[in-house]
This record gives C-alpha cells, structure tokens and sequence, in this order.
C-alpha cells in the first residue's frame, strides 16, 4: 500500500427524489457526502443510487454512531471490521445492497486512517474476490484532517430544516396535488396565497418557494419582500405548467445546493429535435417528456434511459415528445435539470 496520502473532506449533498415516468415515486435525501481528493467519493462507484449513512433524516443518536464509527470509536457495525460507506436509499437494508469498506488505523503506527477493500456486499460477509471494488482506494487519509471534518458533525449546531416548500398559485387543485406527491418524496409543502404575515421564523424553514403560472407580479415581488425583509435567502422557482411531475423536478433542482461542481448532471438543453446532456461521470441518465394534451391531459414519453460516460451527449428526441407545448426533464441518481423543448 503506498504512503502517499489522500486528501479528506465532507460536503452536503442530495439524492434527488421525484415523480418517475411510471407513475412510481423516487424519495428525496439529503446527506453528507465523503470528498476524497477534491471529489465526492460517490461519483467513483458508476450507476450506483445510494447515500452515505450521515443523512439528515437518521436520528441524532444514529447519526453520532455512526460518526464515531468512522473515527472508529465505536464498533464496526459488520464483519472483519467493514462499515457501511454507501447504503440502499430508500431503506438502507444491507439486504438491498451497499458499499462497504474496511476502516482502520495506519498499520505502520503512523497518525493515520486507512479506508481499503472496497466491496459491494449483500450479506453478512463481504465477497472481495466477486464483489470487490478493486480499482477504488486503498485510501490514506492524514489523521489530523480526517477528526477534524468528521468532528465537526458532533458538535455543530443542527440546522434549521430547509427541505420545504412554500406553494403559491391560483389553482388549487393542482397546488394540491403537487403538494401531496412533494410530501410522500419526502418534502414537507404548504399552500398559501402570499407570505404576508408569516413570521420570520417559519420563513426560515423554506427552501424554496413556487409560483404559478397565474400568480400576478405584485404577489411575486409580495412574497420576495417578505423573504428579504427576514434577511432569508430561499430560491424561487416559476412553474413551466401544470405538469405534477415537471413541477416536482423543477423544486428538486431548486433544493440542490450543491456546487455545480460536485454534481453529476451539469448542463442541459432541448432543441431541434434533440437534447444536449452534460455529465461529470460516470451514471445512468434518464429523459422524460412532458405535455399537456388538448384535454388538459398530462403525456409522458420515456425519451432516454441508459448510463453515459463522462462528457457531452446529444439524444434525439420522438415526435411525439415535442408536440405542442413540451418539456423535458434529465436525471441522474444526484441530479435533475428540467428544459423546454425550444423549436
């Protein structure tokens, strides 16, 4: 194993949820991603949908083992001295999969922290022979920097939620609904006519507030004013259309706090009968089709659904996807851009 050292650091990061093109929903997670020499650990393990075990919703109890599991003052949760790095997002069962490493001190006595025998595991033991990740890591990380990122996770001060969304528009119906599939993702969503009179406070926990189409520009500079005046920044997203689907990948990007550098999905346009990609690595990427029919109807056309390689990509789109009015929305495991299809 070389003596080289890698670098260590943590960054938040999200596990973009929404409404798939099947109807099914795909849950929303915020949680700490591990960044190993400058970049998040997670884009080195192609194709995979999963979260590293310091999510936001686990207990604060949970959270601390876990913790100071890596800084390896508790435990190991599994065999020969494995952790859980990477989990299922939706139940983290070890039964559904997730990446597992060894975690230990430097064997040479030195002040260090060794991550090695990467591994997708499924049982009690870890199969490195079949399983093994074996072009990722042995990592070697400086003791000094490794406590000092993960110690600041014990004693900061828990933020003021910010996975919530204020809904303003003049049909309700459609408020509803789009209230309703936010919250089973697991974003917390509130209907309201503007922000007048709400205290500072609750102003606070939003991240995000929608407009619809039909709300009028007073209300719109209404509710900005209520935010700034609270000295709260909070991102504003205009509805494209009546679309569920389309409007919960629209917040989904808007939540996304993550550097532009450190996400998977970068850039994303529709044009001419076909739309441009960008991506950083490697990872499945999936395009879906939105419109409205003359009914008022929603259609959905599954355009796109494969792993791309790091890069530029342009995928044409069916004709039936871009009549009318139409849009479509790109997603990667972290990531979702949503575009009009420019004619």
């Amino acid at each position: 194993m070389s003596a080289e050292y890698a670098t260590f650091g943590l960054a938040p990061a999200i596990r973009a949820g929404g409404v798939l093109a099947n109807g099914e929903y795909q849950v929303h997670r915020d949680f700490v991603d591990f960044i190993v020499n400058g970049r998040p650990l997670l884009f080195q393990l192609s194709d995979l949908d999963a979260v590293s075990p310091l999510a936001s919703d686990v207990p604060p109890a949970i959270f601390t083992h876990h913790v100071r599991g890596l800084l390896l003052e508790a435990r190991a949760p599994l065999h020969d001295d494995r952790h859980v790095i990477y989990g299922c997002p939706e139940c983290e069962g070890l039964e559904c999969g997730a990446v597992t490493a060894v975690i230990e001190r430097a064997p040479d006595g030195s002040d260090a922290y060794v991550w090695r025998d990467f591994a997708w595991q499924t049982a009690e033991r870890a199969d490195l022979e079949l399983n093994g990740y074996h072009g990722i890591g042995p990592f070697r990380f400086e003791g000094g920097q490794y406590r000092d990122a993960l110690g600041q996770l014990l004693t900061q001060v828990e933020p003021v939620a910010r996975r919530r969304v204020l809904l303003i528009g003049a049909r309700v119906a459609v408020l509803a609904k789009l209230a309703a599939a936010l919250r089973t993702i697991g974003v917390g969503a509130e209907i309201a006519a503007d922000a007048a009179g709400v205290p500072p406070d609750e102003l606070r926990t939003y991240g995000a507030v929608a407009f619809g189409r039909a709300v009028p520009a007073a209300t719109r500079d209404g509710v900005r004013a209520a935010f700034e005046g609270a000295g709260i920044q909070v991102a504003y997203v205009d509805g494209l259309a009546a679309i569920v689907p389309l409007l919960v990948a629209q917040i989904e990007h808007a939540l996304d706090r993550s550097p532009l550098e450190r996400r998977r999905l970068t850039r994303f346009a529709a044009a001419d009968g076909s739309a441009d990609v960008e991506i950083t690595s490697t990872c499945r990427v999936q395009l879906i089709a939105y419109r409205l029919d003359r009914l008022s109807r929603t259609q959905v056309h599954e355009v796109f659904d494969g792993v791309l390689e790091p890069g530029e990509h342009r995928v044409a789109l069916d004709a039936k996807a871009t009549k009318g009015e139409s849009f479509v929305v790109a997603r990667t495991p972290d990531s979702v851009l949503v575009a009009p299809i420019v004619r």
